[in-house]
């Protein structure tokens, strides 16, 4: 599974309507609803200071939670919607969706990187820049890798890994349609400043004969 998948504590809700959402907000939660997976759809609340610091994180609508509510048997779930106050943007209600094994969800994956100590432009002194340290995949909920696991044992300086270098998991594909990198060998940044430099002494020691006659002064040919 993609790591540890946290857990997200709710409270059945007594009674349906806006008077029992509104309740609800005074008493400092915010109301949800949990559907999907055949069965009834369960009235929540949510503690309104956890859910706005989930929210803050970023990524809810792709993270897959492990909803515990009591006296109901833990379900895998999915944020599926968030309404917020028009005004203030605070969220007032939640709708999440019950997964069953086969579904398919949108999910940021851990990148985990094998080869660094064999790669022989690391090996050089080059720089390793892990450009996406997520990649967002379509996966079922039944198949959700713990991690993407990515082989630089080949890389030189300059070389670039990409999506297409890497064996998905079964099922599994990228939610972004072009080859993108997700990692890179670069040069030090002392060999990086040392090569501009050269580049730049080159060009000041290029000959006056080559370089043509002063502005305003005709040449003798």
């Amino acid at each position: 599974m993609a790591g540890e998948i946290p857990d997200l504590i709710a409270q059945e809700r007594t009674g349906t309507g806006k008077g029992a959402a509104r309740q609800a907000r005074r008493d400092g939660m915010v109301p949800g609803i949990v559907f999907g997976g055949d069965v009834d759809p369960l009235p929540i609340n949510l503690d309104f200071n956890k859910l706005l610091t989930m929210l803050r994180k970023g990524r809810f609508k792709a993270t897959l939670f492990n909803m515990k509510v009591e006296g109901h048997d833990d379900v895998r779930v999915i944020c599926r919607d968030v309404q917020r106050h028009v005004v203030k943007d605070l969220p007032t209600h939640v709708d999440f969706m019950r997964l069953k094994r086969t579904t398919k969800i949108n999910l940021f994956i851990n990148v985990e990187v094998e080869g660094e100590d064999v790669a022989p432009g690391i090996k050089k002194g080059g720089v390793l820049t892990l450009v996406r340290p997520e990649v967002e995949l379509v996966v079922t909920a039944a198949d959700i890798p713990e991690s993407l696991v990515i082989d630089i044992s080949a890389l030189e300086i300059g070389d670039s890994l990409t999506i297409s270098d890497v064996k998905l998991p079964e099922g599994a594909k990228p939610t972004i349609d072009r080859d993108f990198v997700i990692a890179q060998v670069s040069a030090p940044s002392g060999l990086a400043s040392q090569d501009d430099d050269d580049e730049d002494t080159a060009a000041d020691e290029v000959p006056t004969s080559e370089m043509g006659p002063p502005d305003g002064e005709k040449s003798d040919d």
